[in-house]
């Protein structure tokens, strides 16, 4: 219908203007003008005036590679867009004392390792669950949790901080969500229920427009991944070394995807075909079986290698299977009663062992297949610089094999890649970015870079960026393996960044060349007085690696250096450190 100056709030002239013109426009141009409207700033805060009162929301993130970031974002984007004040915000830089002022919180969180909070959730968490935490009589709050259904611990932090959020007397605006490894429509989802309750309470303006501009996106992403051909694979240990650890440089000509020292690739692997074919062998399945996954139909062998995870066993798995058995021992084993066993059994076991421990099964390879959670890539820290390597993107990845139950295990792509990976192949990769792990801005200030084994990757990603720009900010790493004689990683980039000065100092740790273990926490007190300089000299500290052993460790020993060499109490020290990460100088990227 055509507009009319009685039924719109335009006059005379205008109207002819409209008239003529929108009915000359393309659907894509009508909805970039819809979105463009939306989106200025002058035309939301007119509607706002209008039709409601504006209500302050606070959303909080605690992220590790910057998932949780990313969802807190975004919520905060379509919140404004719907009439709110918002306030988004690390827990890391929001002050505890500001939780009796608010009225409606969100958070996002995501959970890592044994059920830890992120690093820049950790203080935020440690308030709220100490004494000096506040009555929220007054507060609304909704949480949505990022998890791994793999892991024994899912989503605990979230679930901590919704309970907590309920004991100091806070009212759920809407139940929490708990979001697997996929999380995009259920954090969707989250949002939607969020909205809902908002706009039941009178708070959203119904006149304010919601953005309808497709925001530009990136070509390529986990959705979409590239098909990256594959440049090198060289195995970077020497010969008899009791490890294998692969450098892999990758072709994305043409991808448009570009990428920070600092983050992450995404790699969808493929599964061992060895292991494939025992499962369909102890099934007694034709491996050519038609079976239906994401909505195409594959030979049930391809299925199985290109497209489910087979490696990783978890609690919904083995309560989908229940349906597909008769075995006593098998219900008896999912009881409550024995979860505790049911959770020791999970620790490196896989679906074979599952098939082969509680048959016999009454199960086709349709439903075994719709019982299994689809494949999902694996991340790995970006080991070269854009501007050192341009439209290259090199990964460092130590292959994963063990004995355990009776049998070989091998790490999924890490074997992969070490195995089956030809140079000429092509690998579906994107770029994860992560904002929780960057060199300062000023490219002036000291690093200090902790990285054994392949923790070093981002490290050289580093360097390189650095020797690009013409960085004068000193530089530090300390780097640690098994031998020195086979195990020293990428050995002559390192002595030929210290030869030009691009790295200032480095130190190593060989734990297998002497009588008594080494590690790089020990290099680090031996040089705790010098290191302890940089520092109070305004020296970033990044690390990199196992979080369950080292990055614990070299926690410790930084607690131990800054109370030693700055005769603090550990407590001072323990406040020293956290200062630090509020300052962005002190980040870690572990797992």
């Amino acid at each position: 219908m055509p507009f009319q100056v009685t039924n719109s709030p335009f006059n005379e002239e205008q109207v002819k203007l409209l008239n003529r013109l929108l009915p000359t426009l393309t659907p894509a141009q009508k909805l970039w003008l819809s979105g463009y409207l939306a989106a200025n700033e002058s035309f939301g805060v007119a509607v706002q005036q209008e039709v409601s009162v504006s209500k302050e929301v606070t959303v909080l993130y605690g992220s590790q590679t910057g998932n949780a970031q990313k969802l807190a974002e975004k919520a905060g984007e379509v919140l404004k867009h719907r009439g709110f004040h918002v306030t988004v915000s690390s827990m890391l830089d929001f002050k505890p004392n500001e939780l009796k002022k608010i009225n409606t919180l969100l958070i996002v969180v995501s959970t890592y390792g044994e059920g830890e909070p992120p690093d820049n959730a950790l203080s935020f968490y440690e308030f709220l669950h100490s004494k000096r935490a506040p009555k929220l009589d007054h507060l609304r709050f909704s949480v949505l949790a990022l998890g791994d259904t793999s892991y024994e611990h899912f989503c605990k932090t979230g679930k901590d901080f919704d309970k907590r959020l309920e004991e100091l007397g806070g009212k759920r605006l809407y139940e929490r969500v708990d979001c697997d490894v996929d999380y995009e429509e259920a954090a969707a989802k989250w949002l939607t229920g969020v909205l809902n309750e908002l706009d039941k309470q009178g708070t959203v303006s119904v006149a304010a427009p919601q953005p309808t501009q497709a925001q530009p996106t990136a070509l390529y992403s986990r959705k979409h991944p590239f098909e990256a051909e594959v440049l090198e694979n060289i195995n970077l240990n020497g010969r008899g070394s009791n490890k294998e650890t692969r450098h892999i440089e990758l072709s994305l000509e043409g991808s448009g995807l570009t990428f920070e020292p600092g983050d992450a690739l995404g790699v969808f692997p493929k599964n061992d075909p060895e292991l494939v074919d025992l499962i369909i062998q102890e099934m007694k399945w034709n491996p050519a079986t038609p079976v239906s996954v994401e909505e195409k139909e594959e030979p049930l062998r391809e299925a199985l290698i290109s497209h489910l995870e087979i490696t990783v066993l978890s609690e919904q798995l083995l309560q989908a299977f229940a349906s597909f058995s008769h075995n006593q021992a098998f219900h008896a084993f999912l009881s409550v009663e024995q979860e505790a066993k049911r959770k020791d059994y999970m620790k490196g076991r896989d679906v074979l062992d599952v098939l082969r421990d509680f048959g016999p099964w009454e199960m086709t390879p349709e439903q075994f297949v719709s019982s299994l959670r689809k494949l999902q890539p694996r991340f790995y820290s970006i080991a070269s610089s854009l501007l050192a390597y341009p439209e290259e993107v090199h990964i460092t990845v130590g292959a994963v094999r063990y004995e355990a139950h009776g049998r070989l295990r091998k790490g999924v792509c890490s074997t992969f890649c070490a195995e089956r990976l030809q140079i000429g192949d092509k690998l579906p990769v994107f770029v994860h970015h992560n904002p929780n792990f960057k060199l300062p801005k000023d490219a002036n200030t000291p690093i200090i870079m902790i990285g054994p084994g392949t923790g070093v990757a981002p490290f050289r990603s580093f360097l390189q960026e650095r020797e690009a720009i013409g960085a004068k900010g000193k530089s530090w790493l300390f780097f640690g393996d098994q031998h020195f004689v086979t195990d020293f990683l990428y050995q002559t980039e390192w002595q030929t960044w210290l030869k030009n000065g691009v790295l200032t100092k480095m130190d190593v740790a060989f734990s297998r060349d002497t009588k008594e273990k080494v590690y790089v926490q020990h290099r680090m007190l031996e040089q705790r007085k010098e290191l302890f300089r940089w520092l109070e000299e305004g020296a970033a500290i990044y690390v990199c690696g196992d979080k369950q052993r080292m990055a614990r460790d070299v926690h410790e020993t930084l607690i131990h250096i800054v109370a030693q060499e700055g005769n603090m109490t550990r407590e001072q020290a323990e406040a020293y450190i956290a200062e630090m990460q509020k300052q962005k100088r002190y980040q870690r990227d572990v797992y």
